[in-house]
């Protein structure tokens, strides 16, 4: 499973975002059925509108009224976004999703709930992990990712030791990391990941903790259709030392 221990020196030096790295080496489908027209006017109009600037992101900038901010990777149809949007008008919400049909479903939720804390980047997370300042978000929620099964694909995985250099160093101090997962493997994988790392402290006080969605915690599609078919979820939260 290639465990490492606090730092990770089993795995190679590179930026997240290594440019000699395709986008097919990381995602999936970016494309699913063909949008709507309603949906490709989304994309064209409301996107850029509610994208990111280029180069290093100032959250003050984006989102002047928030009194905190969060990342989410890889939103899915962005239902858990919108949610917890809506839940914290007063935090300001950057979803990343590479997958087009999911990025059209959350501008479609942006525009009905008329959410001004919600900014979108349609591609990957790690891009905007490395533009954020230190210290800059209080939640990073990572929801049922890819596991990636296949042991020649685990370096694909969101969750590895140079990511979460990167997660630590945006997390604030007793900010927060939610991981979700129906994955055994992929629980396993962030759990021998993140236990070992001195800078992140799991909140499991009992099995519940982790078998039992919190209550704030909104669920996703994915995780109902996971629940449906029989399949355990495992819910993990840590905190940024």
């Amino acid at each position: 499973m290639g465990a490492h221990g606090p730092r990770g020196a089993a795995e190679e030096p590179v930026r997240l975002t290594d440019p000699g790295r395709r986008r097919s080496e990381l995602h999936g489908r970016r494309k699913g059925r063909p949008l709507s027209s309603l949906q490709q006017g989304l994309i064209g109009d409301l996107l850029p509108r509610v994208g990111l600037p280029d180069g290093p992101i100032n959250l003050g900038d984006l989102f002047p009224d928030a009194r905190a901010h969060a990342l989410e990777v890889g939103f899915g149809g962005g239902e858990h976004l919108a949610a917890q949007a809506r839940l914290h008008p007063d935090t300001g919400f950057i979803g990343c999703e590479p997958f087009e049909n999911g990025v059209a479903k959350l501008l479609t939720q942006v525009r009905a709930h008329g959410l001004a804390n919600v900014r979108v980047h349609p591609d990957d997370a790690r891009e905007i992990l490395e533009r954020l300042a230190d210290a800059s978000l209080s939640v990073m929620f990572v929801l049922f990712p890819d596991p990636w099964p296949k042991v020649r694909h685990h370096k694909r995985r969101f969750i590895q030791t140079r990511t979460l250099d990167e997660i630590a160093r945006v997390l604030k101090p007793g900010g927060e990391l939610r991981v979700a997962t129906d994955h055994p493997d992929y629980a396993q994988w962030t759990l021998m990941h993140l236990v070992r790392d001195a800078r992140f402290t799991w909140a499991a006080q009992s099995a519940a903790d982790w078998r039992v969605r919190p209550a704030d915690w909104v669920a996703t599609r994915y995780e109902q259709k996971a629940l449906a078919a029989g399949r355990s979820c495992v819910y993990l939260r840590f905190f940024r030392a």
